[in-house]
């Protein structure tokens, strides 16, 4: 079985978090290997793992997904999932979301009260996102038009100075291990040397009750919108931050191409991945 993660032109091998994968995989018998995405090679499964680029390219990423026969995660989930607004959608089915609101290009939404952040619907590794002081309206105004494109208003919750954000990952449905990431808008953040994502401060983590009911409950939800069982998701990254009243909410969640924390995981993440692949495979 031949096994394709698909990268991009900015980072062909990742970024050194999936390397225990390939590892992983070929102990059960899968034979992977990187592949910058566009590209014509052909496997029995391509894999979305280190894509960081497709934003700026975003029609013809999902023409080349279109194109892959075996896609994990699916097409109708890559579709769904590169535009935040599924956050409005998963709030309205019931999951404890952040507030969002959606400001299409032009638009002036009703700002927040306090602090918050505006940030393009499609975007990856935070970058075009942006931090706002109370009654900061002017400045944000500037950013959205430079954003030029359809983006989200959030109020920002600001215990994740203190606790940052847990991101929980599963695998086919079902839950791995869990991360912390320190706050994404400190003022002293710095960008990757290939300018596909804002450095992250990462720290092993064990979720709470809370936080896991969460999770399932946005993966449950997710897949009903979807039309899927929570098994067809290859992997999932549910990112939680802690709401005023300390109550968890959903950040986002990651079903395209995020990182899946393997450096901070036990020794059995990445075999538990690579049994989910040769299964998705099948």
């Amino acid at each position: 079985m031949k096994v394709l993660l698909a990268s991009c032109p900015g980072k062909p091998l990742g970024d050194g978090d999936d390397d225990a994968v390939i590892d992983a995989l070929a102990s059960v018998d899968v034979d992977a290997a990187w592949s910058v995405w566009g590209s014509p090679d052909v496997a029995d499964l391509v894999v979305l793992r280190a894509t960081w680029d497709y934003t700026e390219r975003l029609p013809e990423f999902l023409d080349w997904c279109e194109s892959v026969p075996v896609l994990a995660n699916p097409l109708s989930v890559v579709r769904w999932n590169t535009d935040k607004s599924y956050l409005v959608e998963l709030a309205q089915a019931g999951v404890g979301v952040v507030p969002t609101s959606v400001v299409a290009p032009g638009e002036r939404p009703s700002w927040p009260s306090g602090e918050f952040v505006v940030k393009p619907a499609i975007g990856a590794g935070s970058r075009g996102a942006a931090r706002f002081a109370a009654g900061e309206f002017e400045a944000a105004v500037e950013h959205l038009d430079s954003l030029a494109a359809k983006a989200l208003v959030q109020p920002y919750q600001s215990r994740v100075d203190g606790e940052g954000e847990t991101a929980m990952v599963f695998f086919a449905g079902v839950y791995s291990h869990a991360f912390t990431k320190g706050a994404m808008l400190a003022p002293d953040r710095e960008t990757d040397e290939s300018g596909l994502y804002v450095l992250e401060k990462l720290a092993p983590a064990v979720p709470s009750a809370a936080q896991r009911r969460l999770g399932e409950d946005a993966l449950d939800a997710a897949a009903g919108l979807l039309g899927l069982r929570c098994s067809e998701l290859l992997y999932a990254r549910v990112d939680v931050v802690a709401g005023e009243d300390g109550r968890p909410l959903l950040l986002e969640l990651e079903l395209t191409e995020p990182s899946l924390g393997f450096r901070q995981a036990d020794a059995g993440a990445p075999l538990r991945f690579a049994s989910a692949v040769r299964a998705f495979a099948r």
